[in-house]
Formats: C-alpha cells, sequence, structure tokens
C-alpha cells in the first residue's frame, strides 16, 4: 500500500464528523492493503508507530529537506525505516539517525511529511482511534463487530486482530483465547466530577477502590513463569524483580493480575510519583539491585488455575482476588452499601496521601481496553489560574494552528514568571482558532515552532496534582493539565503566584 493512500484515508476521516463515514474509509484502506501490511495500516490508523522508541522526537523533525515531488513510499517501507532508526545505537548514532531520517523525510510529499510527523510525535486526532478502527475491521472483513471487540480484548492490540480478520476471518478471531503468559489491553475507568454523580452512575452496593497513583501493572504467572508488563503493554519483568518475587510465591499455579505499583515510605505511604516513575526507568541487575522496591497493589484478577474470569462478576472477582493475594498487597477496598461508607472510604484514601477512588459496579464484566460504565474514577480537581508564555505550531489535524501553551505562575520577588509546564489538553476547535490570533498578535519573538508573546493573557487551568522537577526554574510541574477557559476577566497580575503553587504541592 502506498504512504500517499494512506495520507488520502487520512484526509476523508478528517473530513466527516459521521461515525459511519470514518468506519467506511478506514475499512476501505483495510481492504485495499496487502494482507501482510493490515496489522501495520491498522497501527498508522490508530496514530502510531509499530515501533515503540525510534529515537525520533519533536526537535529532529525540525529543519528537514524539501518535499518530494512526487509520492513514491510504500507503508511497508516507511515502516522499515523506522525500524533501522530504532536500531541505531553507540557512537556517531545521532548523526547516523539524521541520516536515515533526511532520507525517509526527504522521499515524501509535503502531505506525507505531515503524515509522518504525526505519527512520530503522536499528534495525529483523525478520529480514527480504537473504536472506529475496531469497527473498520468489523466491515472490511464482514465480521461482527463483537467478535472483532472481544478479540481485541484479549489479543491485547487491535492491529494484530486485524491481521488475523485480514488472513483468517471470523474463525481466527473466534479462536483468540485469553492466554496466561500474553497481556490483555487494560480496563479502563470513565470520570465523574464527585463522588455523588459516580455513585449515580454505578448505583449501591459497590465496590469503592484507592486509586493509587503508580504505574499500571499486569503480571501473569505459569509455575514458575511469572512476566510484568505495562500499561502500553511494555514488558517491565526484568526491571521489577521484586514484583516477580511477590507473584511467584502467590498460592497459584497459573494466575493473571491486573494492578498498581509504586514506591511507598515506611510508613506506607506513596512516595512523588515522578520517583515512582524514575524507578520505572532503571533496568535492576537482580537481587543485589540498590534501586528502592516497587510495591504491587493489585485490583482485579483475570485467571485462576486454568479458569478464566473475565466474564465474571466484579464482586465474585474481589472475592477470588482476596483469597490468592494477601491484604499487603490489595488495593485500599470496601464494599460499600450506603453513600456515607464510599464517603469515609474516599477521605481515609485520600489521607493516605493517594489521588481518589475508583467506583465499581458489583455486576461489572471485564471490559478490556474500553472505558466502561463499570469503573469510575473521582479524582479532586485543583485549578490555578496562569499566564501563558509562549506557544507551540500544532500538527497533523492542528497543522497551522497555535496549539501547546507554556504555562506560568506569577513570581511576585521578582516581578517575573515561573514555567510549570505546557499543555494542549482540553482546546476545542473555536479555542485553537481565537487562540492563534489572540497570541500572534501578542509575538515578541520566535526560537524553532515556539513563539514566545507577552505574558498578558490568564488561562484557568485544572490539574491532577503536582510533582518535582527539575526542567522547570521553579522545581515543580502540573500533572495531567487542561485548559478550562481563557480569563478574560482577568489581568495578568491577578493570576497565582508560585507560593500559591507551592503551598499546594506541600
Amino acid at each position: 500500500m502506498r504512504l500517499a493512500d494512506l495520507v488520502t484515508t487520512f484526509d476523508a476521516v478528517r473530513a466527516t464528523r459521521s461515525r459511519k463515514a470514518k468506519t467506511a474509509a478506514v475499512a476501505e484502506a483495510l481492504r485495499a492493503a496487502d494482507l501482510d501490511e493490515v496489522p501495520l495500516v491498522a497501527s498508522y490508523l490508530m496514530g502510531s508507530l509499530r515501533q515503540r522508541r525510534t529515537g525520533v522526537g519533536w526537535r529532529s523533525l525540525t529543519d528537514l529537506p524539501a518535499p518530494a515531488a512526487e509520492a513514491s513510499l510504500g507503508v511497508s517501507e516507511v515502516d522499515a525505516a523506522f525500524e533501522e532508526l530504532a536500531g541505531v545505537a553507540g557512537a556517531g548514532s545521532q548523526s547516523e539517525r539524521r541520516r536515515l531520517l533526511e532520507h525517509l523525510v526527504g522521499a515524501a510529499t509535503e502531505p506525507e511529511q505531515a503524515l509522518l510527523r504525526g505519527l512520530v510525535t503522536g499528534e495525529i486526532r483523525t478520529g480514527a482511534l480504537e473504536g472506529v478502527l475496531v469497527e473498520g475491521i468489523a466491515a472490511a472483513f464482514e465480521i461482527p463487530v463483537g467478535v472483532v471487540r472481544r478479540a481485541v480484548m484479549l489479543a491485547g492490540s487491535a492491529p494484530v486482530a486485524a491481521g488475523l480478520a485480514a488472513t483468517g476471518g471470523e474463525p481466527a478471531l473466534r479462536d483468540v483465547r485469553l492466554e496466561v503468559g500474553r497481556p490483555v489491553q487494560p480496563m479502563l475507568a470513565g470520570s465523574a466530577p464527585d463522588l455523588t454523580a459516580a455513585l449515580a452512575s454505578v448505583g449501591l452496593p459497590c465496590l469503592v477502590d484507592g486509586k493509587l497513583d503508580g504505574i499500571r501493572i499486569q503480571a501473569h504467572r505459569s509455575g514458575d513463569e511469572v512476566r510484568i508488563w505495562s500499561r502500553s503493554l511494555d514488558d517491565l519483568t526484568d526491571r521489577f524483580p521484586e514484583l516477580v518475587s511477590v507473584v511467584r510465591e502467590l498460592p497459584a499455579s497459573s494466575l493473571a493480575l491486573d494492578g498498581e505499583a509504586l514506591l511507598v515510605d515506611e510508613t506506607g505511604r506513596p512516595r512523588a510519583f515522578q520517583e515512582t516513575a524514575s524507578r520505572s526507568m532503571t533496568l535492576t541487575s537482580g537481587p543485589g539491585a540498590t534501586e528502592a522496591a516497587m510495591t504491587p497493589y493489585f485490583f482485579d484478577v483475570l485467571h485462576l488455575d486454568g479458569r478464566d474470569l473475565i466474564d465474571v462478576a466484579a464482586v465474585e472477582r474481589a472475592e477470588v482476588l482476596a483469597a490468592v493475594v494477601p491484604p499487603a498487597f490489595v488495593v485500599p477496598r470496601v464494599l460499600a452499601t450506603t453513600e456515607q461508607e464510599a464517603a469515609d472510604q474516599q477521605s481515609e484514601v485520600l489521607a493516605r496521601g493517594h489521588e481518589g477512588v475508583v467506583v465499581k459496579s458489583l455486576d461489572g464484566s471485564w471490559e478490556a481496553g474500553r472505558r466502561g460504565s463499570g469503573w469510575v474514577k473521582v479524582k479532586p480537581r485543583h485549578t490555578l489560574d496562569l499566564v501563558v508564555l509562549a506557544v507551540e505550531w500544532g500538527s497533523g489535524r492542528r497543522r497551522g494552528l497555535l496549539s501547546n501553551i507554556h504555562l506560568g505562575a506569577r513570581d511576585p520577588s521578582t516581578g517575573g514568571w515561573v514555567m510549570l509546564g505546557k499543555t494542549f489538553k482540553g482546546m476545542t476547535d473555536e479555542m485553537l482558532a481565537w487562540q492563534t490570533e489572540r497570541f500572534l498578535a501578542l509575538e515578541t519573538y520566535r526560537d524553532g515552532h515556539v513563539v514566545h508573546v507577552q505574558p498578558v493573557q490568564v488561562v484557568e487551568i485544572a490539574f491532577d496534582g503536582l510533582q518535582r522537577s527539575t526542567r522547570y526554574p521553579g522545581g515543580l510541574a502540573l500533572r495531567f493539565a487542561r485548559v478550562l477557559g481563557y480569563r478574560e476577566d482577568k489581568r495578568a497580575e491577578e493570576a497565582d503566584t508560585i507560593e500559591t503553587v507551592r503551598d499546594l504541592a506541600r
């Protein structure tokens, strides 16, 4: 399949708000691909490369060769180029990676270059995400969508399911089973603004779990063989021998567990998230490693000793989990029969330093890879009024618009501003158009794709927490920041100060 054909598919998907039309365009692209290219095309339609890491970032994509006049690239050729880039290492790797990238991008037309940038940065926004892709697979190969969705869940990958559908049709997808040793996509939680709304959605009685600020893990065991995967299904086994040891000691011969892993202090309180994140990036050297040990907290069980549990009610899965995993390694959990019991659990969890709760329906089954109605998370939302210091040009769907805003708090001691992070979350199309015009009028200078502006525009930002940062001069950064709206009623002198932010962190 030509890369130019995939560009045409993306254009068709972007041009419509109709889910039916998006699905038809995706299905047509899957049918047009060679059989061995179907998984790759499916990955690209989801806006992601097959390679998780290529060594190529946003800065690598500036100042590249002029686009080719005619389309010549195939999707398999592009994949091979990124595979070669991912394998570059050692002395001279930076210049070699640059050479390979220039060769690839120089062979692409301007629309193809835009697609490649979007795939590298993950900023392709077309609506052809997994839900549409699942429906597109079903339409392309004439398979019931429920069969496709379940195969995606159990295979842990929509591209893998697409390949099976292309080569084996419905029988191949129906043959997909949960396999201990092969991770499945994680079930996701919806969100509610407060506990009352969450309970109204899920109903009473319900399970109320602590929402822990760690890294999502999935642990599988078959005999003495234990594997640990991340939320994105990266294999973390060698990084966490301490987690492997916990799972290996459980009274079971085969099992699959879902949970979180994090660093805690001697009192059991969670340490700062960036410490957990930093530890998760460290490859340990075994039992003698000096890195701090991660603690697992499991909240679900998908399989135990030959029995698949994904279709079993959540309350029964909770009972099975409690029978096989010691309380020290289970998330804080209560079965609440009243709103007051749920509220007491929420207060207790927050007092212990965790970030919120997840309210779970008692009769819900496992819905991997989906934000089902059976799980609803509730986290305290913090807001700050900050000032925009700079804005970055967008890519993909936001190409030609100012998108990612740099956020600063007021520093009364210097009369200046302290940067706390960036965000492009929460912006509507109307907001993007407005801020492009607004910030170009406030421009002071440019640095590559960054437009620096006069620090006068106040924006209300919601965020989930703060973390220590060596990247920003104030030593703090916002976590999961998103725009609530621009404050035309506030002057920059009324924005929140860095001391307010530090008080929140304390």
